[in-house]
């Protein structure tokens, strides 16, 4: 059930899909106060004159400069944004912390040590240590004189976390547990100081352990030869017959699964915010080259081939950033409401964070996709040089390549992105099945061709999503009935419902900020903003229609599969936009910025 603070309605995790939100009720990136931003600039120019000027030793890997900029950032206080202030944190709000990262995520190899040092490798012992093992740990991890890392996968285990070997017996005496076994793609491997261990005792029970990096037993492989992000230390872990005390449990023994998967809910929304720098990042870098760029004694930037590429990546950065500060408000309104009724804040977080996973899971998807298309178009604005290794869209290309694997392959959130939403449906967290019935019903029913709400600007724009939705709830509705307990096993069409999910969110988010943006500078002021959200929107339900005939040509046919692929092209409908139009406009203002500025 929403709950509602003021005047603002606060939509529970995934509710999205059922309900409608105001631009009032969500908050965008435009409205960060002066303080928010000055910790983010502060964020901001460590990278730019810290570690961009650092970056070919980096991806040398030069792990002692990495080491010292982790320090550096520790002493700035941006290792422990998030972390209370008793433990040597600042303990900045959620918001804070989301432009905080966004300016990390310029950092190329060091925001991969930064984010892991900060998120899997700190977060477990804040939201599951004893108060002695944070009041051990954690100030050493928010100064940087501790380094942390994260010891999960396994050679045999990946996506299938709890598929682990490696194994814990505890000993006779009963003070240690002993450790074998082996971990792979350990980023920040080679110099961490602490180790967060996931290990079976006696081979059942999937349990956390905290152990000390230099502990005897413990050997490393060699520094694997990445595709990309090659300034980060990424290493296997052995261990043999390492001795742990009990007292470096992490959480309850065999519960940590709850640990492995509330800290991906965290990492999986910050990993959009970091992505969202380096998108910016690219874009700037790509507008500023196609400037530079003469060809046919013209600049390329004035070509409208380079202006489309300039501007779609423009409006997939800000329809991004505006799906993951809409989540980072809805995460921070909840910390703040569960604190004022006296919960821990670290717990509220963890609440919070578990309560939008889908939304989390989905930011993860856009985020990293979006990076991936911009820094993709970059190279081909720079032609044959941006081949080559001299120019820097280069590196971008290859770092941005992991995003799509780390916290969960990006086909593992699609399918989380639903089977969690079905979940909360089944155990009713969330009335699904209500507004489904609804929409079978309307497909049966005359086409509602009424008018739009009068002196409502974006009207059109706001019937085509409350549509979109109906699309996806008539989908994956019928899938669910179809497929019943096996639907989890129809994974192509769960992922074509992902696809849908994604896009409705996403189109929703950036029409409620120019609709915010609009109410503040009026249509002229707004103008771009309004181009941003319809062209978005307009390609936005052209692919929703596309993932629907997907999916509802895998499981229906006949009069079924053609009432429903109707209703469809009824529920996707939405007046021709001029795109192209929109895009130069969009494009001549980057253009003549000589930066991504939106």
């Amino acid at each position: 059930m929403s709950t509602t603070t003021q005047s603002k309605t606060v939509l529970r995790g995934g509710e999205f899909l059922i309900k409608e939100s105001t631009a009032a009720d969500i908050f965008t990136k435009d409205e960060l106060s002066e303080e928010q931003l000055m910790m983010a600039k502060t964020a901001e120019d460590f990278i730019t004159q810290k570690v961009l000027p650092n970056v070919q030793k980096i991806d040398k890997q030069d792990h002692e400069l990495v080491q010292n900029l982790l320090v550096e950032s520790g002493e700035l206080g941006l290792l422990g944004s998030s972390i209370p202030e008793q433990y040597g944190g600042m303990e900045v709000d959620f918001n804070t912390d989301s432009a905080i990262n966004e300016e990390i995520g310029k950092g190329h190899s060091f925001s991969v040590a930064f984010a892991a040092h900060t998120g899997i490798g700190t977060l477990p012992i804040l939201y599951f240590g004893t108060e002695e093992q944070k009041n051990t740990y954690l100030p050493g991890l928010v100064s940087g004189a501790l380094k942390a890392a994260y010891c999960l996968t396994e050679p045999g285990s990946g996506s299938d976390a709890l598929g682990a070997k490696t194994k814990a017996v505890l000993s006779e005496d009963g003070k240690e547990y002993i450790l074998n076994g082996q971990k792979m793609w350990i980023t920040n491997g080679g110099f961490a100081d602490i180790f967060t261990v996931f290990a079976k005792i006696d081979g059942e029970k999937f349990t956390g352990f905290i152990v000390d990096a230099k502990s005897e037993g413990i050997s490393l492989g060699s520094e694997e030869d990445k595709l990309g992000i090659k300034g980060s230390s990424t290493r296997q872990v052995f261990f043999n017959n390492v001795k742990v005390p009990v007292g470096n449990v992490l959480g309850e023994i065999g519960k940590g699964h709850k640990i492995a998967f509330n800290v991906l809910n965290i990492g999986r929304y910050k990993l959009c915010a970091l992505t969202m720098g380096g998108a910016k990042m690219g874009a700037t870098t790509a507008i500023k080259y196609a400037n530079e760029r003469i060809q046919f004694n013209v600049p390329i930037s004035s070509f409208g081939a380079i202006k489309h590429k300039l501007a779609e990546m423009a409006v997939k950065i800000y329809a991004t950033e505006s799906a993951c500060y809409r989540a980072s408000g809805l995460i921070n309104d909840m910390i703040v409401d569960l604190a004022s009724k006296g919960k821990d804040k670290v717990e509220a977080k963890l609440i919070a964070a578990e309560e939008y996973s889908i939304e989390c899971a989905i930011l993860k998807v856009l985020g990293s996709e979006t990076l991936d298309y911009v820094v993709d178009e970059a190279v081909q604005v720079f032609g044959g040089t941006g081949f080559s290794e001299e120019y820097p869209v280069a590196r971008a290309y290859r770092d941005s390549r992991i995003n799509r694997i780390f916290e969960g392959t990006n086909e593992i959130n699609r399918l989380l992105s639903v089977g969690m939403l079905v979940k909360k449906a089944l155990k009713g967290e969330l009335d699904i099945l209500t507004p489904a019935m609804a929409v079978q019903k309307e497909l049966m029913s005359v086409p509602d061709f009424g008018s739009d709400e009068e002196g409502d600007f974006f009207a059109a724009e706001k019937k085509a999503i409350k549509q979109a939705k109906k699309a996806i709830l008539m989908t994956a509705g019928a899938g669910v009935q179809k497929f019943q307990q096996a639907f989890d096993k129809e994974q192509e069409i769960i992922m074509n419902i992902a696809d849908m999910l994604l896009e409705v969110y996403t189109a929703e988010s950036v029409l409620l900020r120019a609709e915010k943006v609009l109410g503040v500078k009026g249509e002229a002021g707004a103008s771009l903003q309004i181009d941003l959200a319809k062209v978005y929107l307009s390609d936005a339900l052209e692919r929703i229609n596309l993932s629907g005939k997907h999916a509802i040509a895998a499981f229906t046919h006949g009069d079924t599969q053609k009432v429903m692929l109707m209703g469809l092209k009824r529920f996707t409908k939405y007046e021709a936009y001029n795109t192209i139009a929109a895009r130069r406009r969009i494009a001549d203002k980057l253009i003549e910025d000589n930066a991504y500025t939106f």
